[in-house]
């Protein structure tokens, strides 16, 4: 016995009620669904004029927006809730990276308090800081230097600046950047009696690390920057110069190394430094 399949008689009328009715339901839903995610995007046009505007890309820049990424990401904040709205801008060689490295955050809930882009705070980074927010690209000069910050690049982060704030040494002052840091210090966690310090950089060392940004604040002297990750500053250069994919490649190398590098040896601080210094020749000491 044969049976056959007959297809029902086609109702273009019935179809496109369906489409109508159904189309909009799976726009609605995959937009959540992507921003939860996270994405990478080019920069528009309008935002790289608004980043003009706010003082964020001036004719110092060594890098323009077609060389600069969006990064969306969620996050969790400090009060356990899960947001999506944030946005970091970062050279498109590393811009994959950070958003894995966003993402590895979030999977171990490592608070973040925010993360906007410098326009909402023209470019000026100690309001950037005094606002506990999480950014990256802006193009300034190192703090109390004439030298051009890793950040005017797009290739250093800083991460919760209250929780991790900076420090200048003034004779046997330290001075902390923003002012409310001072309570933060202290970076021991094994306080006993006292509470786990939340969002420290110390607790993502590796993270930042495993994706490119060996450089961490916290290892220099004068001044002490905890909020801040980077690349070193030869890579920086190298990268700038080449075209995006070729930068890419290079940047993906770089990490792959460390990685590598890693895997050989037992996990802990001393073979992190020695893995960072077989990758890292310079060893850049400047924000």
């Amino acid at each position: 016995m044969i049976t056959r399949l007959v297809a029902p008689p086609r109702r273009p009328w019935l179809m496109m009620g369906l489409a109508l009715v159904f189309v909009p339901i799976l726009i609605a839903t995959a937009t959540p669904r992507a921003r939860k995610a996270g994405s990478v995007v080019p920069i528009s046009q309008s935002l790289c004029e608004d980043m003009k505007l706010h003082q964020v890309l001036n004719p110092k820049a060594p890098v323009g927006c077609d060389r600069l990424n969006l990064v969306n990401f969620s996050y969790v904040d400090f009060s356990g809730r899960l947001l999506d709205d944030g946005e970091i801008v970062v050279m498109d060689a590393a811009a994959a990276h950070v958003l894995d490295i966003f993402a590895a955050l979030r999977k171990i809930r490592f608070p973040i308090a925010k993360a906007r882009l410098m326009n909402h705070y023209d470019g000026n980074d100690d309001a950037s800081m005094a606002d506990n927010n999480t950014s990256a690209f802006n193009v300034r000069d190192i703090t109390g230097g004439d030298t051009l910050s890793l950040h005017a690049y797009g290739l250093a982060i800083d991460i919760n600046p209250v929780q991790n704030p900076f420090a200048k040494r003034s004779g046997a002052t330290l001075t902390f950047s923003p002012p409310v840091g001072v309570e933060n210090a202290n970076r021991l966690n094994d306080r006993p009696g006292k509470p786990t310090r939340l969002g420290t950089a110390e607790a993502v060392i590796d993270i930042f690390a495993d994706h490119g940004f060996l450089i961490w604040g916290g290892y220099w002297d004068d001044p002490i920057d905890y909020q801040h990750f980077q690349v070193r500053r030869k890579l920086a250069e190298q990268l700038a110069k080449l075209p995006s994919d070729q930068a890419r490649a290079v940047y993906d190398r770089q990490a792959r190394r460390y990685r590598t590098c890693r895997r050989t040896l037992p996990q802990g601080a001393e073979s992190r430094a020695k893995c960072i210094m077989a990758v890292d020749t310079e060893g850049s000491t400047s924000d």
